[in-house]
């Protein structure tokens, strides 16, 4: 039973490159050899429903394998993993976080982007405060939620802000993005930058404003296996299956292809 910790198709060459030298067999979607284990994986929390969808895809394939997934900022969790945290895979969402670990050593052989995504204004049911674009995020009247420029989510939201040239305000900043969009859902705040992914997990807790803007930067989320996995196959196998099998949970959740 997978464990989940507190706090287009991929190009076969670059899936070649993310899992190394795995074992011959160990196609996507089949066994990898192990019959039993646990792979730890530290995540974005803008990945939470897909990755939590595939885990259990992996585990149902694989009886007596577990996978174990710790969501959060991205760099939070880089800063982790640069400090000695124990994980087998690492799934950013931001190359420039990816690069963090792989600058420290950490990767074994390269990551591989398995999927884009880009901003959108989350608002709570209704519209009640008539946001209609990004300039909108300037009104001083509205209590604006934004991701703090540490994490991913802030930097390409600062990006796209200035690029706007609209000054925003925010009342609060998050370390990750679904406490942006849980800020949205209850109501504590009119208006928050989110991915467009979060928008649709939040249903009809939230609604969505797309804006042109958005698509001018881009989130490529990039996963790889760490050098200290405990089990270098299978997470091998779990990243490989996140690419290559994993195309159609991306699509469903709004990703583009990468």
């Amino acid at each position: 039973m997978r464990r989940r910790a507190a706090p287009a198709a991929i190009a076969a060459l670059a899936a070649a490159a993310l899992v190394g030298c795995a074992s011959t067999g160990a196609g996507s979607g089949a066994g990898t050899g192990a019959t039993a284990g646990t792979v730890s994986v530290f995540a974005a929390a803008s990945l939470t429903d897909v990755l939590e969808e595939l885990a259990d895809r992996f585990e149902a394939e694989r009886p007596g394998v577990s996978v174990v997934l710790s969501f959060g900022g991205s760099s939070g969790l880089a800063a982790q993993l640069t400090q000695g945290a124990p994980a087998d895979v690492f799934a950013a969402a931001s190359e420039d976080t990816m690069a963090v670990v792989a600058d420290a050593g950490l990767l074994a052989g390269e990551s591989v982007v398995v999927a884009r995504n880009v901003l959108e204004i989350a608002v709570p049911p209704g519209n009640p405060a008539g946001v209609t674009g990004l300039a909108d995020l300037a009104r001083p009247e509205l209590a604006i939620a934004l991701c703090d420029e540490s994490v991913p989510c802030g930097a390409v939201a600062s990006r796209v802000l200035a690029a706007a040239g609209v000054q925003a305000v925010p009342d609060t900043l998050e370390q990750d993005v679904r406490a942006v969009l849980t800020k949205v859902e209850l109501g504590e705040v009119d208006a928050g930058l989110v991915y467009r992914t979060d928008v649709l997990a939040a249903g009809g807790r939230a609604q969505g404003v797309p804006f042109p803007e958005a698509e001018e930067e881009p989130t490529d989320y990039p996963i790889a296996v760490l050098d200290r996995a405990a089990d270098p196959e299978l997470a091998r196998a779990f990243a490989r299956y996140v690419a290559e099998d994993g195309r159609s949970a991306f699509e469903e959740a709004g990703f583009a292809a990468p």
